[in-house]
């Protein structure tokens, strides 16, 4: 990839590539540069990241090598005929990512001789996704709003009720009679607890440079230690991963009730002999240029949680992440109410995707952010709740 005078993006220049070629480096559209016989001479920052390869290592490979599109034939005839042309919502696989939708155009470039052919890609997926995105961010804070009204309404009535079995139980003389109201001070301190959990942890997150993976193998003792025959675990993680600012504890709870949910489906689920065994695995990676609510961050950590169990019930799929919303009948519902919150609090997302056999929740979180960035989101969106 060439860099311009004075610049240190380390890419060799080529001088056989089209001038101004410099100027495609940081662009957020994804570039890619074809020879006259369909090999890769460049890709730009933004097509590195869609397509998961390097410039270095696909430079003069052929660009079936990289991605497929539903024919070859229209570049070569692109090329051929020096014409243009826009392909809208068109599939491409590419290799070691699976399919994605995405609008690209084909511009053949006669600078040098025998020419070149241009192809700017826009992911359609991505931008879907960041639509669903905002609304379940939206979601999230209606919600909290809606919950610490509750709380404050129910809470109040609560100590009240609470304070006046105490008062009658200290004017009874009967014991049998004391028993009702200790059953009333039993209820109140029940509702309460509940409120609380609702409301998640009653602490400000204490930010500080936090190991993700020391917190995944810590939610994984915890987890495994409450089976007998747990499933198998594979760990795909990225060593590379710097520390990220984060309140330990918090996110051990919040992956802890992302991995229960996924052990105890494997664990419910009735397998057939047909069938794999039952797993669990763990994934780490770096995303580029990840834009999360409003905040378009340069690089963030994404955590994929997956499993190969029954699946997430389609009625309750949109409202997964509600309280009181659960799977299970004997589940409370609050555990990824609470993940959610405790995510958001440190400026991430919680994704879930899944269909039968298969589930994968995604957490995505921001790795280049100071504590007093944290914190100063955390306030706002904390103020914003309780207006």
């Amino acid at each position: 990839m060439p860099s311009a005078p004075g610049s240190s993006t380390g890419h060799p220049r080529q001088s056989a590539l089209p001038t101004g070629i410099d100027l495609l480096l940081h662009l957020q559209t994804g570039i890619l540069l074809v020879d006259a016989n369909l090999r890769i001479a460049y890709l730009n920052e933004a097509a590195e990241v869609l397509f998961q390869v390097s410039l270095t290592r696909s430079r003069g490979e052929p660009l079936d090598s990289i991605i497929h599109t539903q024919s070859a034939t229209p570049l070569s005839e692109a090329l051929a005929a020096a014409q243009p042309f826009t392909q809208r919502e068109g599939q491409i696989e590419v290799l070691g990512v699976g399919p994605i939708t995405v609008d690209y155009s084909v511009t053949p470039i006669a600078e040098p001789a025998p020419g070149f052919l241009l192809l700017e890609f826009q992911p359609l997926d991505r931008k879907l996704n960041i639509g669903r995105e905002d609304q379940r961010l939206s979601t999230q804070e209606t919600t909290r709003m809606l919950i610490r009204g509750l709380a404050h309404e129910v809470k109040n009535p609560l100590g009240g009720i609470r304070g006046s079995a105490q008062l009658l139980e200290a004017e009874l003389t009967q014991p049998h009679l004391k028993e009702y109201t200790q059953v009333v001070i039993d209820e109140a301190d029940r509702l309460r607890n509940l409120v609380d959990r609702l409301l998640g942890p009653n602490q400000p997150p204490k930010f500080e440079p936090t190991n993700i993976h020391r917190v995944l193998e810590h939610v994984v003792r915890l987890s495994f230690a409450e089976w007998e025959t747990p499933p198998a675990i594979e760990r795909a993680y990225d060593p590379s991963i710097p520390r990220l600012q984060g309140d330990y504890e918090q996110l051990v709870q919040a992956f802890l009730n992302v991995i229960r949910n996924a052990l105890q489906a494997l664990q419910e689920q009735q397998r057939e002999p047909s069938q794999p065994p039952a797993a669990l695995t763990l994934r780490s990676q770096t995303l580029r240029r990840f834009t999360i609510g409003e905040t378009h961050h340069r690089l963030v950590v994404r955590i994929d949680v997956e499993d190969n169990g029954p699946g997430i019930s389609a009625d309750i799929a949109d409202r997964l992440f509600f309280p009181m919303i659960s799977g299970r009948p004997d589940g409370s519902g609050l555990g990824l109410a609470i993940t959610q919150n405790i995510i958001g609090q440190h400026n991430g997302l919680i994704a879930v995707d899944s269909t039968p056999g298969h589930t994968k929740f995604s957490i995505y979180l921001p790795l280049e952010q100071s504590a007093d960035d944290c914190a100063a989101n955390d306030r706002k969106r904390t103020t914003h709740a309780s207006t």
